[in-house]
Order: C-alpha cells, then structure tokens, then sequence
C-alpha cells in the first residue's frame, strides 16, 4: 500500500503528541523509558492497513509495558517517558536507519502501510516520533539528576516458532553490575521465576538505541528490563511485576547509597 500523504504533514493536531511524560515532577534519581507503550497510528497512515487484532499483539507493540512503567513511576515517584506511537510507525528503540526500524514484516505478519516507503516519508517518520521522543530522554538524562536507567519492555512467549521460557530479562553489555544486582534481588523476592541475563536477545549496535546511545554513551546505571507478555495481560499480572521491579529497582539504590 503506497502512501498518499504529504512527507511533511505525518501528525496532525488530533494526533497524539509523539512522547508521553508521565509524573513529570518526579523526585526519584530513576528515569524509566518505554519505547514501545503505544499502539497508536497517525490518521495519515490509515491504520497501516492491519487489523485491530494485529496491533493488539506483540508485533505492534510491547503488551502490558506501558502499564508497569506507569506503575513503576507511581511506586518510586520516578519520572517516565513513553512512546505513545505503535513500534510498527517506527521503532523507538532501533537506529532510525536499521531495516527493521519500519518493519515491511513483523513476525511473519506482512504489515502493508510499510511496503515500499519512499525515504523522504521515513524521515519524516523519524523526524515526528522518533527524534521528539528522544531529545525528551536526552533532556532528562542530561539534567544530572538521574542516577539509573531502566527501560521497560515485554516479549512474547513463542517468536519465529523457538519458545522463549523466561518470565524476566535483564539486558546489558558493558554495565554489568546493574543487571546483576537486579537479578539477585528477583530471585530472592520470587526464587520460582526463572530470569534470562541477555534474554530474549542481546544488544547490540545495531539493533538497539537506549542502551547504546542513551545509558552507555553517558556512563550512567542502566538495565533494559523484559518481561513475558502473559504475565502483563491483566491489572493484578501488571501489579505483581511492577511490585518485584520496583523492589529490585529500590535495593539497588539502597545498595548504591552504602
């Protein structure tokens, strides 16, 4: 499905805004990220030409994040920054140039409104969503007064048909030491969960931007956090794990201030 619209007209004022700053007075030295809170689609791009049901699932965005980021702001008085645009828009946590940032593909799921884009209105993907949302990050970051890091994110159970058994990822490269103590402290609350250390997926350069360009590139505390979507299908699955993160987020500061 080609695109009609005009490069420069993407958002228009009855669109969502492209970040979402939730509890923005927030006195927590945490800033949590959610890259892919949102399922919305900008009206210019008619819904992709998918379902309802699609962007109801994982390949359009990460099912029950948004919910335990905002959880995860209210328990830590923490500052939060979601992206309230479907990740089949433009993927927030991938370098805006990669191949899958605006996936033609998802998951087997052919998406049509991706098919054949012509590369002024990927810019202008870029330039809309993508780039407000993280200059909002790096304004934050770049204040001082965030001390740690944590994106949230959910994974689905079963990808590419290979089963995915962890409840809870930790993801990292260089800082380990984040990761780790967050680790120790799940397995103590809940000895039964079973925790993935760069599961489902390592990061890397080329397929992730937070812990690259925003956590590493300042040397700050970070953990990239997934959790398996059929835990956050419901208010008291969303409840329980903002409760172990926020627990494990709290520990670490804790632990940091000794």
């Amino acid at each position: 499905m080609k695109q009609g619209y005009d490069a420069l007209d993407l958002l228009t004022p009855d669109d969502p805004a492209p970040v979402d700053v939730v509890n923005p007075d927030g006195s927590s030295p945490v800033l949590l990220v959610c890259e892919h809170a949102g399922q919305a689609i900008p009206a210019s791009l008619r819904g992709l030409g998918i379902t309802r049901e699609v962007l109801n699932e994982h390949v359009g965005w990460d099912i029950g994040a948004a919910a335990v980021a905002r959880l995860l702001a209210q328990q830590l008085d923490a500052v939060a920054i979601l992206q309230p645009y479907s990740r089949l828009v433009i993927d927030c946590n991938r370098p805006p140039d990669a191949s899958d940032a605006i996936p033609a593909v998802s998951d087997g799921m052919v998406i049509p409104g991706n098919q054949d884009i012509a590369n002024a209105h990927r810019m202008t993907r870029k330039a809309q969503i993508f780039e407000p949302f993280h200059a909002e990050i790096d304004r934050h970051l770049d204040s001082g007064r965030h001390k740690l890091a944590i994106s949230i994110h959910s994974f689905t159970p079963c990808m590419n048909n290979v089963s995915r058994p962890w409840d809870i990822g930790f993801l990292f490269r260089f800082d380990t030491k984040t990761s780790e103590y967050l680790r120790k402290s799940v397995t103590v609350q809940s000895p039964d969960i079973v925790v993935g250390m760069n599961e489902p997926y390592e990061i890397s350069d080329t397929s992730d931007w937070f812990v690259p360009r925003h956590a590493e590139a300042r040397g700050i505390d970070h953990s990239l956090i997934e959790i398996r979507n059929d835990h956050l299908r419901t208010i008291e699955g969303q409840r329980r794990w903002a409760d172990i993160v926020a627990r494990s987020i709290e520990d670490f500061l804790n632990e940091d201030q000794r």
